[in-house]
């Protein structure tokens, strides 16, 4: 974490500093919590808690590292008042999308391919789902360590606790995570231009849900795809399965009425969103946002979220 000249006092100035931080504080307390809307409550408490604790800032402090520390305390204390767990399979079922165009707003990452490969796999829906596995402490030194770049004394710093229990934390949290965090399996084989195969898999989810024509999607499904749809609770697996869950629910029938998809990204995923118009209803309404996991030119992972998200992604209220 690089230091930051220490901000005036004045009210104005100070909340100009911290604000150019917002966006990367948004990120980290969403891993924090792996919810889009209680991040935002996070910042904002951060936020108030960095102007009534002002005084603890001095010139010798980086403005970012005393905000990251406001902030994972923060996070701590809404984990502390809320605490939940996952369910016995290891559904997150508070899971919400992050949308793409919020992290094109982060600092750096284009010009260092490490660093934007690292930020790309820690913000992933299966780095955040096997993350909330974690208790919030573990978590926290993970995020702290692993994805900012923290050493054990600054990690310490941040939690008020010694390098040695930030180092026993720092190990059994590597360890759930190489339990919960599914093996990194390759989106697309070597050679493949991947803007163009990307985009023609996605045609075709469109063109097959918009036709409808379940069995041609079971096509661009892997064999062993999953599906889930936060906060609901259920993991459907298996290509049949899915496509059979989807048509169970009334897909491709007249009374479920006729689909537009508009290709969206979050998460650093492809995604698609959903949108119906239903028999005797006018225009095309948010159903379902699809975020997507490609493994070896298939999709191998489906998370569908409801339309209540579609306003913090940007999309359209109705087409």
């Amino acid at each position: 974490m690089t230091t930051t000249p220490h901000p005036t006092l004045d009210q104005s100035a100070f909340t100009a500093s911290v604000q150019r931080h917002r966006r990367e504080l948004h990120l980290h307390c969403y891993r924090m919590l792996g919810s889009f809307e209680e991040s935002e409550d996070a910042v904002q408490e951060t936020f108030l808690r960095a102007w009534r604790r002002r005084d603890t800032l001095n010139e010798r402090s980086a403005l970012r590292a005393w905000l990251y520390k406001i902030a994972t305390n923060a996070c701590l204390d809404a984990l502390d008042k809320r605490p939940r767990q996952p369910s016995a399979s290891g559904e997150v079922l508070w899971l919400q999308p992050y949308p793409d165009e919020m992290l094109d707003e982060l600092p750096g990452g284009a010009d260092d391919p490490e660093a934007a490969a690292l930020s790309k796999e820690t913000i992933e829906l299966a780095y955040i789902v096997a993350i909330q596995q974690l208790a919030p402490l573990q978590r926290a030194v993970l995020i702290l360590r692993d994805v900012l770049g923290c050493s054990a004394k600054e990690t310490a710093f941040v939690l008020e606790t010694s390098v040695p229990a930030v180092n026993s934390a720092l190990r059994r949290a590597r360890a759930a995570m190489r339990e919960h965090l599914p093996e990194r399996r390759s989106e697309w084989a070597p050679g493949t231009d991947v803007t163009a195969a990307e985009r023609a898999l996605l045609d075709h989810v469109v063109r097959y849900s918009e036709s409808p024509d379940p069995d041609a999607l079971k096509q661009v499904l892997s064999e062993d795809v999953r599906f889930s749809m936060p906060p609901q609770p259920g993991v459907w697996q298996g290509r049949e399965t899915v496509v059979q869950s989807w048509v169970d629910g009334g897909f491709g029938s007249e009374a479920f009425g006729s689909l537009r998809c508009v290709i969206t990204r979050a998460n650093r995923q492809p995604a698609v969103a959903n949108y119906v118009h239903r028999p005797g209803e006018d225009g095309h309404r948010p159903m379902a946002l699809d975020v997507l996991t490609i493994a070896g030119g298939e999709i191998a992972d489906i998370v569908t979220f409801g339309p209540s998200v579609f306003g913090s992604l940007g999309l359209p209220p109705r087409l």
